[in-house]
């Protein structure tokens, strides 16, 4: 029998907007840096919509319609008590300038000290 959780996440990934299926495009497989992404992965009550596990990094993509909402500050906020870091990127950027979100994006993962 399959978790709830499970089934949400196949069901958002199956939802994904233009943006999230384009970022991912560049994200599976450990494309970017050899890092390990995950699609909607669950963390506390909320999903991620990217996660490395690895970097404990969450990557958000935000439409016009979140821009800085009350329910985004708070689950930054939960999963910042979680242990992740939460880096938002638009979804005008990714379909605009996927090259720059994709360079900002290795950068913090480069920066962060894997080590306990």
């Amino acid at each position: 029998m399959r978790s709830v959780r499970t089934v949400r996440s196949r069901r958002l990934r199956r939802r994904s907007t233009d943006a999230e299926s384009h970022l991912w495009y560049s994200l599976r497989d450990r494309r970017l840096g050899g890092f390990k992404f995950r699609r909607q992965h669950p963390i506390g009550r909320y999903f991620a919509d990217f996660a490395c596990v690895e970097r404990n990094v969450v990557v958000e993509l935000d439409g016009a319609q979140h821009c800085g909402s009350e329910y985004d500050v708070r689950r930054d906020a939960m999963m910042r008590r979680l242990g992740w870091r939460v880096l938002r990127y638009s979804d005008r950027d990714v379909l605009l300038n996927a090259t720059g979100v994709l360079e900002a994006l290795l950068a913090e993962l480069q920066a962060i000290d894997p080590s306990p």
